[in-house]
């Protein structure tokens, strides 16, 4: 349990570091574009640029997301049934989000590998680099939640960082 627990952190550290380096690059792009349009016109590439960036930061914080319980979720339901109602409803949830993630991810690389034609008209980047934010968004889905099936099957309440600590 501790190899799994410190795999994950190590993950999610990762992951808030795509998430910071991503929004960096959106807040910086963003205020370039708003002071190009003050002082005249913003250069073209800030528009595209800062599609890339919020592709990016949603990748890297999908899994994020899952693990804090920001994501959709019904707890309502989970948190009115008797116990252990709760925790499998927990378990099939995580189950079947790794489930689709996995699916997925084979489609999502052909998606990407499409790209490798094309080229970003104002950036001038492979859009195979733009595109590979579906494939990487899907496969931290799926490790983050065949993380949580892991840990639950293994002990874990399967409770969100979010329920967790609060």
């Amino acid at each position: 349990m501790a190899l799994l627990d410190r795999l994950t952190k190590l993950l999610a550290a990762i992951c808030m570091v795509g998430v910071a380096l991503s929004f960096a690059t959106l807040i910086t792009v963003v205020l370039i574009q708003v002071v190009g349009r003050t002082i005249g016109s913003s250069p073209v590439w800030t528009e595209e640029l800062t599609r890339f960036a919020l592709l990016y930061l949603a990748a890297f914080g999908v899994g994020l997301s899952f693990r804090s319980g920001d994501l959709v979720n019904v707890d309502v339901i989970c948190d009115n049934l008797p116990s252990p109602l709760p925790w499998l409803l927990r378990l099939v949830s995580a189950v079947l989000t790794s489930g689709l993630a996995l699916l997925l991810i084979s489609h999502s690389w052909k998606f990407t590998s499409i790209g490798k034609m094309q080229t970003s008209p104002a950036v001038g980047v492979r859009m195979d680099m733009i595109h590979f934010t579906v494939t990487l968004l899907l496969v931290l889905l799926f490790v983050f939640s065949a993380l949580r099936v892991i840990a639950m099957l293994m002990g874990d309440d399967g409770l969100p960082l979010k329920q967790k600590e609060g």
